[in-house]
């Protein structure tokens, strides 16, 4: 039987350690009358947990410059810019300069930090129910310390940016599993985007759940089955009666506990 320890030492390359989940006619899950079993959330944060208040093409031209964010976006105009990748074949100079705008738009985002409605519900249920809950984000340490202060939610793990390597790369959910000592067939992965969060939960084994509240990721069936959620939602809201549809919720006391 595979290990959770041998999962987290192969996570260099992507795998999918479950076979790919039952699809309705739409792309989404379909377990029929056979429920997914679930012990643990990883939830992003920026976009999920928390209302968008960073302007990202603002803050990738300020980066890059306006003649080379054009020339990215002409040559791949329906996928986003990964600009964490991006900065890493820099000169060491032009890195700490990128990382320095990136940390004033970031800083500028906490005076506006709100949370996502449906998020404290949520999270409560998952408690109720004993449900583990750990979150990955690509912001920095301090911005995930301030979430936790601000708003009275605790998430164990919470792997900020400092956390290598970073999605869509599946290591930090792997070893979030790993934590928790739960098989990645039992915990999904909640985030608002395709390409870090879809993919993350995809290679890791996960289940997925895409939180689009704009249709802006429509129509998914011209996706490939890498960026195919497993779910989706426009709300947090709905996340609640989507895992007690098509879950068997399976309690996982906390360490404390």
């Amino acid at each position: 039987m595979l290990s959770l320890k041998h999962i987290i030492s192969s996570s260099a390359a992507p795998r999918v350690l479950r076979p790919p989940p039952p699809m309705a006619a739409s792309g989404f899950y379909d377990g029929g009358s056979k429920k997914g079993r679930l012990r643990g959330v990883v939830f992003d944060m920026d976009g999920t947990l928390t209302v968008p208040v960073i302007d990202f093409p603002a803050m990738y031209r300020a980066v890059l410059g306006e003649d080379v964010y054009a020339s990215i976006k002409s040559k791949n105009p329906g996928s986003g810019i990964d600009i964490l990748h991006h900065i890493e074949t820099l000169e060491p100079d032009e890195q700490k300069r990128a990382h320095e705008i990136i940390a004033d738009f970031e800083r500028r985002g906490l005076d506006r930090l709100q949370i996502m409605p449906g998020a404290k519900g949520l999270c409560g249920f998952l408690d109720s129910r004993q449900i583990r809950r750990g979150l990955i984000t690509r912001n920095v340490k301090h911005s995930v310390d301030l979430f936790h202060l601000r708003f009275g939610m605790k998430f164990t793990p919470a792997l900020s940016r400092e956390f290598r390597p970073y999605k869509p790369d599946p290591a930090p959910l792997l070893h979030i599993c790993s934590t928790w000592e739960v098989h990645p067939s039992e915990v999904m992965m909640i985030g608002d985007s395709l390409r870090d969060d879809v993919v993350c939960g995809k290679q890791a084994g996960t289940f997925t759940c895409l939180l689009d509240e704009t249709g802006r990721y429509e129509p998914l069936d011209s996706l490939t089955a890498d960026l195919k959620p497993d779910f989706k939602v426009s709300s947090l809201v709905e996340v609640h009666s989507l895992l007690e549809t098509h879950f068997e919720l399976v309690t996982t006391p906390s360490e404390s506990e």
